[in-house]
């Protein structure tokens, strides 16, 4: 027998013996593949799978939040077993994909889950304020969020940043004031789901109205990760410690007596009497060019087939120019498209609802984490992900970008205007599959519901 007989003949044996990758539902007779011996003049092979495919089997969650305190164990099918030593019921019951991760998991992520619920809360006379940033969720390198509450006429004392601020108000009314470098003032009422900007270094005040005989709460966003409340700059800390001669002078005073209860401590949030009004000071430089302030709750969302959309960036809001946002509803078993941002990180916050997320970080390394009202996620930029609606009800959260203008990259609408032989190629689709993909050539940011066999998806 010639050589490349031999060869021929070893190649088809080693073939048979190992088979050739096949979905699950192939049949044993479509396993097996002869592979043509090598050939200087042979042209490239059809494509096929080198490697096994990827499992189909379901992966829903285990329970959720409102099932039996008795029913979470890390346990999927064949794989895990009981837990004998202590346990948290509570905190497992809210994070099924950490107890009883999908199968579909592996490797490290890092931790893109934070709740504000976990967060030290700095308590006032007339408020509170509790924070986010590295410290306490390191992967947020590049956004830090303070979630804060006035009583009605309680004031957050006039202060400044060395970095902009972002608010989006979530009950009541915020009235805003501020000054900018050109000495042009601003005031404004601000209502739930509307929004202020405030560029780094403007002095601004914050006071809850009585709208609301609650008074409010809001929602703060800095684009810096090491962003700390803490640190802000205070009107009352600064005057403190200036010497009483200095302050004088400054403001020409005949004695020190004027400024002499300068509190010896910052008040930082304090009792006051509800604004009666939103004019501005009379001002002989006029008002801002550009409004500190924005009616998102005024904007008409976009309808799509499992939710809505609105954004906001530096096109709708032009002095926002360092955070972009989205406000998105997901329906029950709706989930916010497989997507990815090319340049910027996302801090997501949930307003309301349930939800599923999977963070996908390249060389097969991906994390499924829940999520709940008041919680944040953080998800590094280039990363693809989802957010499923997991509840009974609707999932409203907010996405935030430390950018002007908001991009995102849909996984649906790649495919879709991609050449159907590369598709064909890399996951083997069907003509028809192929052909269905056309329906997102239009983003579709948010799908519906499916349903298969009578059972929703």
């Amino acid at each position: 027998m010639s050589p490349i007989r031999s060869a021929a003949l070893l190649v088809a044996l080693v073939t048979l013996a190992l088979g050739a990758p096949t979905s699950p539902s192939s049949s044993m007779s479509s396993s097996f593949s002869l592979v043509s011996p090598p050939s200087m003049s042979s042209s490239a092979a059809e494509p096929t799978a080198t490697v096994p495919y990827a499992s189909t089997n379901p992966n829903f969650p285990m329970w959720g939040p409102d099932s039996p305190a008795s029913v979470p164990k890390p346990e999927r099918g064949k794989l895990g077993a009981s837990i004998l030593g202590p346990s948290n019921p509570p905190l497992e019951l809210e994070n099924p994909a950490l107890l009883a991760p999908p199968t579909s998991d592996n490797g490290e992520v890092g931790n893109p889950k934070w709740s504000m619920s976990f967060s030290p809360n700095r308590i006032q006379t007339g408020g509170w304020a509790r924070q986010q940033n590295v410290n306490v969720m390191p992967l947020a390198e590049n956004i830090a969020g303070v979630n804060m509450r006035l009583e009605a006429g309680a004031i957050r004392e006039m202060h400044w940043h060395d970095t902009s601020e972002w608010a989006y108000v979530l009950k009541g009314t915020t009235q805003v004031t501020a000054v900018d470098p050109e000495g042009r003032n601003f005031r404004a009422n601000v209502k739930a789901g509307d929004l202020w900007f405030f560029p780094a270094g403007v002095p601004h005040s914050l006071q809850g109205t009585d709208d609301d005989p609650d008074g409010t709460e809001f929602l703060l966003v800095f684009p810096d990760g090491k962003f700390s409340e803490d640190d802000t700059f205070l009107l009352t800390d600064w005057l403190a410690h200036v010497p009483a001669e200095v302050i004088q002078k400054n403001f020409q005073l005949n004695s020190s007596k004027p400024f002499s209860h300068i509190p010896d401590k910052p008040l930082y949030i304090f009792p006051g009497t509800s604004p009666t009004t939103a004019e501005p000071v009379s001002d002989p430089n006029g008002q801002v060019p550009q409004s500190y302030f924005y009616s998102f709750s005024n904007v008409t969302a976009t309808p799509l087939a499992g939710g809505s959309v609105k954004v906001v960036d530096s096109r709708t809001f032009p002095i926002a120019t360092t955070i972009a946002a989205t406000e998105i509803t997901v329906e029950p078993n709706a989930m916010r498209e497989l997507h990815w941002h090319p340049t910027m990180d996302e801090w997501a916050f949930f307003l309301e609802g349930q939800a599923r997320v999977t963070v996908f970080a390249s060389n097969s390394n991906a994390k499924t984490f829940n999520y709940q009202a008041g919680d944040i996620a953080y998800i590094p930029a280039t990363m693809g992900h989802y957010v499923e609606n997991t509840g009974n009800t609707t999932l409203r959260f907010l996405e935030l970008f430390n950018t002007d203008v908001y991009e995102d990259i849909s996984l649906s609408q790649w495919l879709a205007l991609s050449p159907p032989e590369l598709l064909k190629a890399h996951l083997d689709l069907d003509d028809a599959t192929i052909a269905a993909l056309s329906q997102f050539k239009e983003k579709p940011t948010v799908v519906a519901p499916l349903v298969v066999d009578n059972h929703p998806m």
